[in-house]
């Protein structure tokens, strides 16, 4: 079924809560797994640590938490700050705290980095006990089952039975497709947006030439650059500009660089002339000092083999067969990487199955980075579709 209450036009009114309206200061948890976990590639990790956040509190029937899942290059860190001097909030903080989406005056929020992460879980800057040396590209490669398997771990930890909802963006959207799928029984609801079920040969071309820049660089050193005091700087900033283009719609780059000369005038040389050589020269620099490249590849290769439909003879209808979460998808008019005609897809293999799913197609301007952002009618459709999940906690349904 459909539930036409929350299609795009809907006359509901909302107010936007400021990222300044945030969870405060926050501190990071670490959850210790010390039992072998099997992964999809059949290695096995003898151990594991899940750096996460929580926000709100846990009821006490337990059944108001949400799992909030992290983009390719996202973290644990979705709200709030870390210290006082903290430049901006965590990647959600639109939408996370008092009155918003994911509001914490009525649900219990968690946020883990994922296995093969770089910012506190097991990954390749981890040590692998077994050899004592930093993993690198040893770390094996990681599947969204894989997560979703670990990250049950960390549910069992907190006491939490079911998530009221699993929601998250892009590469975090494809991982509340995998918990509805692998964990029927404990996943209320999905909220999957600019999202699709598998990447697109163009998608997964985009991600082998930015493995590619990483593994080409000189300071890569087959991955053990860390234990030659290197970093691939040159090979991880090129992937992330590349990545950052198919994160941006034509519009939104033509609305704000255009073709405008940094100088003024054509200096008639390779080095940064339009504004948009700058600003991409600049995402790729900053993200070289907070992300690792081994995480990168491992990453993207993550995206590249999400297919739940392919162990169903690739009907995707038949990979939900057994789902019993109702589901949320949002896509974003102007989203080229991961198109509306993909959610539209997932949507129409919902219903084949006969599933509940309500779907929205946000009309934007920014591109896949849409998810990010607080478009007006985003968060009424976002807003209303939690709040019907909240009420429904609270009164014990």
């Amino acid at each position: 079924m459909t539930d036409g209450g929350l299609h795009p036009g809907a006359n509901v009114s909302v107010s936007i809560p400021s990222p300044c309206q945030t969870m405060g200061i926050v501190e990071p948890k670490i959850f210790h797994s010390p039992d072998p976990l099997k992964l999809s590639c059949g290695k096995i990790l003898p151990e594991f640590d899940l750096i996460y956040e929580t926000y709100g509190r846990l009821n006490r029937r337990r059944d108001n938490a949400v799992l909030v899942c992290h983009a390719l290059s996202g973290n644990h860190h979705a709200a709030g700050f870390h210290h006082p001097n903290d430049g901006k909030p965590g990647w959600w903080a639109h939408f996370i705290g008092s009155g918003k989406p994911l509001d914490t005056n009525r649900f219990f929020i968690v946020c883990p980095n994922h296995l093969g992460g770089c910012h506190g879980s097991t990954g390749p800057m981890s040590v692998d006990p077994q050899t004592e040396r930093l993993y690198g590209t040893d770390f094996p490669i990681v599947t969204t089952r894989d997560w979703v398997n670990s990250e049950l771990r960390l549910a069992e930890e907190l006491g939490i039975k079911r998530w009221a909802a699993v929601a998250g963006g892009s590469l975090g959207g494809m991982l509340a497709m995998q918990w509805a799928i692998d964990q029927p029984e404990m996943t209320a609801h999905a909220i999957v947006i600019a999202a699709a079920s598998r990447l697109s040969a163009q998608n997964i071309a985009f991600n082998e030439v930015a493995r590619q820049a990483i593994i080409s660089d000189p300071d890569f050193c087959g991955g053990r650059y860390a234990e030659n005091n290197l970093l691939p700087r040159r090979g991880l900033m090129l992937a992330r500009m590349l990545g950052h283009i198919t994160y941006l719609s034509d519009q939104a780059m033509r609305e704000r660089f255009g073709r405008e000369l940094r100088s003024g005038h054509l200096n008639f040389g390779f080095d940064v002339e339009f504004q948009v050589e700058s600003y991409l020269r600049h995402q790729g620099s900053s993200f070289v000092d907070r992300f690792d490249a081994n995480t990168y590849l491992l990453m993207t290769k993550t995206l590249d083999y999400f297919d739940p439909a392919g162990e169903y003879g690739h009907d995707l209808a038949q990979a939900f067969a057994h789902v019993k979460a109702a589901f949320l998808l949002i896509s974003f008019s102007s989203d080229w990487r991961f198109a509306p005609e993909r959610s539209e897809e997932i949507m129409m293999a919902l219903l084949r199955a006969n599933k509940s799913v309500s779907y929205a197609r946000i009309e934007s301007e920014l591109g896949h980075d849409d998810f990010l952002m607080p478009i007006q009618e985003y968060v009424a459709v976002f807003s209303a579709y939690m709040n019907k999940i909240a009420d429904a906690c609270e009164a014990g349904a």
